[in-house]
């Protein structure tokens, strides 16, 4: 089959792997119709070598339709649409009972890494090749998956089931966002943006987003109706949210993730990010938040940070949440959200694009070129 796989730091090519096969009776095949970039993607594709071997199948924001199931899939048949979540989930462990299935117990073979299993980041999460391909194959397939009801919705309006929706859902609800809080977003890529539309919908007072990228502010400002903060224009970025928001919001969430590791929290400040030329977002965040705040960090941190501020967070008693979203248990209640119209995930999407441009793909998206704001790949498009 065709995949996209990575070949080094910002390389990736689509190749000629495998087939996936059915491995374990739980398994199943999926053959994808569509699949997405997600910005956790372009950490690996900047600084992949930690977890990435040559010619790893990437992606994990698929869709498609089942082509084969093991004898042990009860819930999912052949013929089935179904979006896969980006976490593995076994269904039966204590995380996977109590809707934490992004730190399932039984997901990740790796003994070194006491974290659940993930499509396409390698052997960390599990060795899961991932879903921007021709197919993939599912494990634990009848609690990893969403059957799609029938009905006439494109893919590309359930798509964003498979992580960004969740996760933008999953962080607004972790960070305890309620009505009148003052909210700031870090990032205004696909997560950011709709996180914002998740904390509008919350009761929100202020949402106030933070990029450096024109036409990500322009779609937040005029799509989200959100205040908007371009760090470039800002000497401070930290001092001047805590100005704006008289004290600090009362929640900041971080929807960037890692960038460049630094020494001093000073050079954090200036130094530019690995993924898209941001300043550390966790220092923007420790300075821009009230006292007892909450901060969500929800962008991807693969490696430690030596100028974490803990000592902003301890003195002022800010609360901090972290982690991957459990997204499993989430999708059906978000699909009916979209299928009642209550809110369109469409809207992000700026490029769709044949599988075999995914090199292309990569370039845009990560330069933010052609006023790009979120690439879908489809096998077969022509």
């Amino acid at each position: 089959m065709r995949a996209v796989t990575w070949q080094g730091n910002e390389k990736m090519e689509v190749r000629n792997v495998p087939d996936p096969t059915i491995q374990e009776p739980t398994d199943m095949i999926v053959r994808i119709t569509a699949t997405a970039i997600c910005g956790s993607d372009l950490h690996l594709y900047h600084n992949g070598k930690p977890v990435m071997e040559e010619d790893y199948v990437v992606g994990h924001e698929p869709m498609g339709i089942v082509e084969e199931v093991g004898p042990g899939v009860k819930k999912v048949k052949k013929g089935d649409r179904v979006v896969i979540p980006f976490n593995i989930g076994c269904g039966e462990c204590h995380f996977c009972t109590h809707e934490m299935e992004s730190q399932c117990d039984n997901s990740n073979p790796n003994p070194a890494f006491d974290n659940g299993g993930l499509f396409g980041f390698g052997k960390m999460h599990g060795n899961y090749p991932g879903g921007q391909a021709e197919f993939l194959r599912v494990p634990f397939a009848d609690f990893t998956s969403f059957i799609v009801p029938e009905n006439d919705l494109p893919d590309e309006k359930v798509l964003f089931l498979s992580d960004i929706v969740p996760t933008a859902y999953w962080s607004v609800e972790s960070s305890g966002v309620k009505e009148g809080d003052t909210v700031i977003i870090l990032g205004s890529g696909p997560v950011g943006l709709f996180a914002q539309k998740f904390a509008k919908m919350k009761g929100a007072k202020r949402v106030i987003a933070v990029d450096n990228v024109k036409h990500r502010l322009d779609h937040a400002q005029k799509t989200n109706n959100v205040e908007t903060v371009n760090f470039k224009d800002v000497t401070e970025v930290g001092k001047f949210l805590y100005d704006t928001t008289n004290g600090g919001a009362d929640v900041v969430i971080d929807c960037v993730g890692m960038d460049g590791v630094t020494p001093t929290r000073e050079k954090a400040k200036t130094l530019l990010s690995v993924q898209s030329g941001t300043i550390s977002p966790l220092v923007t965040a420790s300075e821009s938040v009230k006292k007892f705040g909450t901060v969500q960090v929800t962008g991807v941190y693969m490696t430690p940070s030596a100028s974490f501020p803990i000592n902003d967070f301890f003195n002022r008693n800010v609360i901090l949440k972290t982690g991957q979203a459990p997204v499993i248990h989430l999708m059906p209640k978000l699909y009916d959200m979209i299928e009642k119209n209550v809110f369109d995930p469409t809207d992000i999407i700026t490029h769709t694009m044949p599988l075999e441009q995914a090199a292309q793909a990569y370039d845009i998206f990560d330069k933010k070129a052609d006023q790009n704001i979120k690439v879908i790949l489809k096998p077969g498009m022509v």
